[in-house]
């Protein structure tokens, strides 16, 4: 690794997946894709005197011959080949292998072109066979429904099964930092429950290592990293991001010295993708986990991540149950009251009932109409302006109000969350929701503010906490954060408003004769010009196809002529869908019974075809007969469906689940994805002409499909909408009346 100053700056751009050590209990030996050796542990000399850097550039056999007679010529060579054949390198770890009489795990993982071959002992300093212990710890860590108490079994059956000191269940928070919320220790030891660390204790590479590295040992932090020897000339430095034996950040390890802790181990929990926190644990004195013993606790770390996640889905989903319910009921009271103001603020189910909030605003018709507790008058007012003016975006929010709008600082135990939802840009109409100032008391372990060393080159560096002496801190101007449920709960309001406005527009919003007419002037402008473009281009791309038939013509000219082709297949995609979508305006619905079912399996069945078998899992629910257009129908549902498996493609597996639910009064079909996800500030975009997220540049696409569907879906008298998380997938929803 090169040199890497760790200053105030760049503390989490430290490149501690490279480190060019290890950690001394093990060896290690880095072959390239021809079992050829290119990376060595300095402390086989140990072992074998004999080995000198000579054996850089030799066949992995040369090793092989050095560890014993016990191994049958070319094993290695054949476990890796067989690991490649299968595609699956790990399949075989551990292997047991003697080395001067002492047995040690193999552990094989891949490093780019590289293999990783990780030598540790077999013997173990736990006290008792783990691997037998980890059942009986399951079943009384999962005794308990009750989060705490699952949580607080959880640390005292990892401490039963390792034999640490002290064994800590550590939560992470949004911004990084980390709280201990379950514990077990020795009686002696005092406790930690509570206490907080920040983010840059366990900073943000480094937490992206323990979501690919599920458990990880530091043995003996007065151990002296190995250092890793490369071939003269190799300027590349080893990735050890799958390695066991990776040597830890200097500063971390000063960090565990100045607690006090000389060995620790962790187990990652994931849920859902992300890291939720860890089991860490810490010992006072060195201590070593073998690596089947460590594969064990894994297990425990997975179980305890599905428990998180499937109390987390049980949470979420009785909140989005009350949401939906208040919704539903506003969406009646939307459909049966004249006043849209009256719908939302006088009836039994208000804004309020749509978020967890004290207080909201509607900004609607020229009049300002306030429920719960909302600042004045002149202080909403000037709130409501610096909304209108720095906020584009469709929704917004933020739980730290003063740090965005200093003004609101006068009235944060009012307003110190926001979210601001945009009904008409042009008619300035908005609703805003309040959340009050949450004053908590944080108790630090030490003062996060990390201290500061000066070198004598005048370099500012971080120095690890020398006192972790509990160090409160009051937190103010900050609100409870707004959840992605009640996000999607305010995206779904605005359809039902946005629905029921264009329900009632021949009364109250009409557009004028002159402007209908001039739409439709600009319809078929839009379609005449697309139809007739069709035929230069057609004769363009004929011209092209002639030349690159030329004999005369250079490699050069090739390539310019198959750029003509290929630009004129794009324009001629661009200009049918636009044809497509001007058409959709020209014509009349043709309404009958749709057989949606068999309708949807065709469309499944094409995109099976087209994407190759297997790549895609899908889940049909019931599918209820609509009544539509059966041409329009079928345009809405491949644009749906095609959209969630081409941004779905790329997950591990991709699932799309496709359902209908039938009610008294509607028709809803939902199509569910696990791909790459929309921001919720881009929502209202996605059914823009030609709009395309920042996120799907490198997926091939018009920006067309989309608002063909909002079109035809508005056309049929219907209504779309979607909810969806970066990174997480998508759920687009249309639903039509019976």
């Amino acid at each position: 690794m090169q040199d890497f100053q760790v200053d105030l700056n760049n503390c989490d751009q430290e490149p501690i997946h490279i480190p060019g050590q290890i950690q001394s209990h093990g060896y290690l030996i880095v072959i390239d894709q021809d079992y050829i050796i290119r990376y060595l542990s300095d402390n086989w000399t140990g072992l074998f005197p004999e080995i000198t850097k000579v054996i850089l550039g030799s066949p992995l056999q040369y090793i092989e011959v050095l560890l014993g007679n016990n191994l049958p010529s070319g094993f290695l060579t054949n476990l890796i080949n067989s690991g490649r054949i299968n595609k699956n390198i790990e399949q075989s770890n551990p292997f047991s292998i003697t080395i001067s009489g002492d047995l040690y795990y193999l552990i094989i993982s891949n490093s780019a072109d590289n293999f990783l071959m990780e030598f540790e002992p077999a013997v173990t300093e736990a006290d008792s066979d783990i691997q037998k212990m980890v059942g009986h710890s399951l079943a009384k860590m999962l005794a308990d429904k009750n989060l705490d108490n699952l949580l607080k079994n959880t640390a005292v059956q990892v401490k039963k099964t390792i034999g640490y000191d002290r064994v800590m269940i550590y939560r992470f928070a949004q911004d990084g930092h980390g709280e201990v919320i379950a514990e077990d220790k020795n009686e002696d030891l005092p406790s930690w429950m509570g206490l907080h660390y920040p983010a840059s204790d366990i900073p943000k590479q480094a937490r992206e290592l323990y979501k690919l590295n599920l458990t990880r040992l530091i043995a003996d932090v007065h151990s002296v990293s190995t250092k890793v020897t490369t071939s003269a000339g190799n300027k590349h430095p080893l990735d050890l991001t799958n390695s066991q034996l990776r040597a830890v950040s200097p500063i971390h390890i000063q960090y565990l010295k100045n607690m006090g802790v000389v060995s620790s181990f962790s187990i990652s929990l994931i849920c859902k993708n992300e890291l939720w926190g860890l089991v860490s644990c810490h010992n006072y004195t060195p201590r070593f986990i073998n690596y089947k013993a460590r594969e064990s606790s894994k297990l425990i770390g997975q179980i305890l991540s599905s428990a998180l996640e499937f109390r987390q889905d049980e949470a979420n989903q009785q909140i989005n149950e009350v949401y939906k319910n208040n919704l539903d009921k506003l969406a009646k009271y939307l459909q049966s009251n004249d006043s849209f103001e009256v719908a939302l603020t006088k009836e039994p189910i208000t804004l309020l009932d749509v978020v967890q909030a004290s207080g909201a605003v509607l900004v609607f018709e020229k009049k300002i109409t306030r429920l719960g507790i909302t600042p004045g008058e002149k202080q909403l007012s000037h709130l409501i302006e610096w909304v209108k003016q720095h906020h584009s975006e469709n929704l917004y929010f933020t739980d730290n109000l003063s740090a965005v709008y200093p003004e609101s600082g006068a009235y944060k135990y009012i307003v110190s969350g926001l979210m601001s939802c945009v009904l008409s840009y042009d008619m300035e109409e908005y609703i805003i929701w309040f959340k009050p100032e949450l004053i908590h008391t944080i108790n630090w372990a030490g003062n996060p503010e990390k201290p500061v060393e000066i070198d004598e080159k005048g370099f500012r560096h971080l120095s690890p906490r020398n006192s972790f002496e509990v160090w409160s801190q009051t937190v103010s101007g900050t609100s409870v954060p707004w959840k992605t449920e009640e996000v999607n709960s305010v995206t779904r309001l605005k359809e039902e408003i946005i629905y029921a406005i264009n329900q009632k527009a021949g009364a109250i919003r009409v557009l004028n004769e002159k402007l209908r007419q001039a739409y439709e002037e600009l319809d078929t402008f839009s379609y005449t010009i697309s139809h007739d473009l069709k035929s230069p281009l057609t004769a363009i791309k004929a011209y092209a196809q002639l030349l690159s038939r030329s004999k005369t013509n250079s490699d050069g000219d090739q390539k310019l002529s198959q750029r003509i082709t290929d630009r004129a297949n794009r324009m001629n995609l661009m200009i049918s869908t636009v044809l497509e979508y001007s058409r959709i305006g020209r014509s009349e619905p043709e309404m009958k019974s749709i057989n949606t079912g068999k309708l949807i399996s065709q469309i499944i069945k094409d995109l099976d075809l087209s994407h190759g078998p297997g790549k895609l899992k899908v889940i049909l629910g019931d599918t209820p007969a609509l009544k539509g257009d059966l041409q329009m129908m079928q345009q809405v549902f491949e644009n749906l469906i095609g959209n969630a498996v081409k941004y779905s493609l790329y997950a591990e597996p991709a699932i799309v689940h496709i359902e209908g639910v039938e009610n008294e009064n509607e028709i809803c079909y939902c199509i569910k994805d696990n791909g790459i996800g929309i921001s919720a500030k881009d929502f209202s975009s996605i059914f823009v002409l030609f709009k395309r997220m920042d996120n799907v540049k490198d997926i091939e696409g018009t920006g067309v499909g989309l608002a063909i569907v909002k079109r035809i879906v508005e056309k049929l008298k219907g209504k779309v909408w979607v909810e969806s998380e970066l990174g997480k997938g998508s759920a687009f929803f249309v639903s039509f009346e019976k």
